[in-house]
């Protein structure tokens, strides 16, 4: 497969990416209880939106199309976020897991985006990988703006009692049996 061809791939990925994140987004912003939080989430929208348009522009540059291809990873990170909303938390606690989850959300894209910059600035496409700065820039500051907002809403979490434990709901349950395999499958690679 040619460099050009992984490419695509990697955007169509990206592609797939930002467009989940529109319809998760909305979701995070209205469950955040923290108010710079909530409104973080909403200017993020809206930078994503731009993204998915100028990602638009990169595979018009290309004549490529940009749909075929659905990102399985940004769909688990966006299901965590899923789990961070239905904890049952209180107050900065519960933004906190949030913030958790966007963060890793940041990190998927930035991640991506650094892939496809470096490959189109390998295959010498220099406009292609000006527009994915672009969007990495944007992934970047976002990461910074919730790290910054989450320093005092975990300060805040800190602060607040341990509730007391409750029994594990079946999908709290299935996670973790899921651990214990993930820990059995890899001990034995762990001790070479």
């Amino acid at each position: 497969m040619a460099l050009k061809d992984v490419l695509l791939e990697e955007l169509r990925d990206m592609y797939s990416a930002e467009n989940q994140l529109v319809k998760a987004l909305p979701k995070l912003a209205k469950g955040a209880k923290n108010p710079k939080l909530k409104q973080l989430f909403k200017a993020h929208l809206d930078e994503t939106k731009f993204q998915v348009e100028r990602l638009k522009r990169v595979f018009n540059e290309l004549g490529e199309k940009p749909t075929g291809q659905h990102c399985n990873g940004m769909e688990g990170v966006i299901e965590e976020g899923k789990d961070a909303l239905e904890k049952d938390e209180e107050g900065a606690s519960f933004d906190s897991g949030l913030i958790g989850a966007a963060l890793r959300t940041e990190h998927y894209e930035i991640a991506g985006y650094e892939a496809c910059i470096s490959m189109a600035t390998t295959l010498g496409m220099a406009k292609i990988a000006k527009l994915l700065n672009s969007n990495l820039k944007e992934e970047l500051a976002a990461a910074k703006k919730i790290t910054a907002a989450g320093a005092a809403i975990m300060k805040q979490s800190a602060q607040e009692p341990e509730a007391p434990k409750k029994p594990k709901s079946g999908k709290e349950k299935y996670s973790a049996m899921k651990s214990k395999e993930d820990e059995a499958k890899a001990s034995a690679d762990l001790k070479k």
